[in-house]
């Protein structure tokens, strides 16, 4: 019985190397093996067929015996090639550079935030390229692969979406909470409401995506209705979907008290902007005891309320309170860069044609 062995054919020390990279293609290098030292001298090419690797180990056989009487000159001239390749791979490549730092830096963020509780490295993979390289799910794959040659397939990014709402949605939000509690000292003394609409583009919809008033202007596309709670700083607490077609009014309130029973929140204010401003989320908001801001429009008050508005000063920095009702007031101010902006947006529209 023979013993297989791979054979090398040395020429004045050096000899061709077939060198397997981590994306699957084989290198064809000239070596040499000098003292006990092994240095890389010339690379032939790069290829994954089998055939051109061949060719290019014959070419690199021939290159060694012409050139085996300049070894000594060669190599000290190879050592330099070689740093200027190197120079010019890392000039030519200085984007992935970039984003691998990138990485670098926000893998120990995913950690430090607690989510690494969660052993899957698909949320990892997404949640990271979401911040370097927020793309779509197809680009994500080719993204991971190109600069960090992590091979996620595309079918497991699109199952992985009911994974995470069937599996981790609780865990997450569970560790995002708790991330939370610790930046402002272990207290969530703002909570922050608001809704905005994504729309799909099909002629089709179902139970969760119909036709609504869009924030996109799509009101002829289904859509669905978002609805996030953030904390103060911008930290997301709680997210809920609704149907499209449903006043957004309606969602605010069973979002926060979810909220508020499941992670026993306790003397907090609700902010929330104007569209969410209606009798009822305000009658709801003091039956149960909290405190609220909502933002508020001044077409939408009575005449006399409208009258004291415009008769204020109107100087930056300076705050004016009217009491409403006895449990409620009404906090005015003036911004003189919201002024130029409305301005602006006014000469917009007046200069349109009708």
């Amino acid at each position: 019985m023979g013993v297989a062995s791979k054979k090398k054919e040395y020429f004045c020390g050096m000899y061709v190397r077939k060198k397997k990279n981590r994306s699957g293609s084989t290198s064809v290098v000239i070596v040499d093996k000098s003292n006990g030292t092994i240095r890389y001298v010339k690379t032939i090419g790069i290829s994954s067929e089998e055939k051109e690797i061949e060719d290019f180990y014959q070419q690199g056989k021939k290159w060694i015996f012409a050139h085996s009487g300049e070894r000594d000159m060669f190599l000290e001239q190879a050592k330099e090639d070689e740093e200027k390749q190197l120079a010019d791979y890392l000039l030519d490549n200085i984007e992935n550079i970039l984003l691998n730092g990138m990485q670098l830096i926000l893998n120990p963020v995913f950690k430090l935030t607690g989510f690494d509780r969660i052993d899957d490295e698909i949320l990892k993979h997404l949640v990271v390229s979401r911040i370097c390289q927020p793309r779509s799910k197809v680009a994500t794959v080719d993204y991971l692969k190109s600069y960090f040659d992590e091979d996620v397939e595309l079918y497991k990014i699109y199952r992985y979406l009911d994974k995470l709402h069937d599996t981790h949605k609780e865990r997450v939000r569970q560790i995002s909470v708790e991330h939370t509690r610790k930046v402002p000292g272990g207290k969530i003394g703002l909570v922050f409401y608001d809704v905005t609409t994504l729309y799909f583009e099909t002629d089709f919809g179902d139970e969760l995506r119909k036709p609504g008033y869009s924030k996109d202007g799509k009101h002829s596309l289904p859509q669905v209705v978002l609805g996030l709670l953030v904390s103060q700083g911008g930290y997301p607490l709680a997210y809920s979907v609704h149907e499209g077609n449903k006043y957004e009014g309606h969602t605010m309130l069973p979002v926060v008290e979810d909220f508020v029973k499941k992670f026993d929140l306790k003397d907090f204010v609700v902010v929330a902007d104007s569209g969410l401003m209606n009798s009822d989320n305000i009658e709801l908001l003091e039956a149960n005891n909290y405190k609220y801001i909502l933002g508020a429009r001044i077409k939408n008050e009575s005449r006399i309320i409208k009258t004291w508005i415009l008769s204020q000063e109107k100087a930056d920095g300076i705050v004016y309170e009217y009491q409403k009702t006895k449990a409620s007031r009404l906090i005015v101010g003036y911004s003189e860069k919201r002024a130029r902006k409305d301005a602006h947006n006014r000469d917009i529209l007046n200069s349109v044609d009708v």
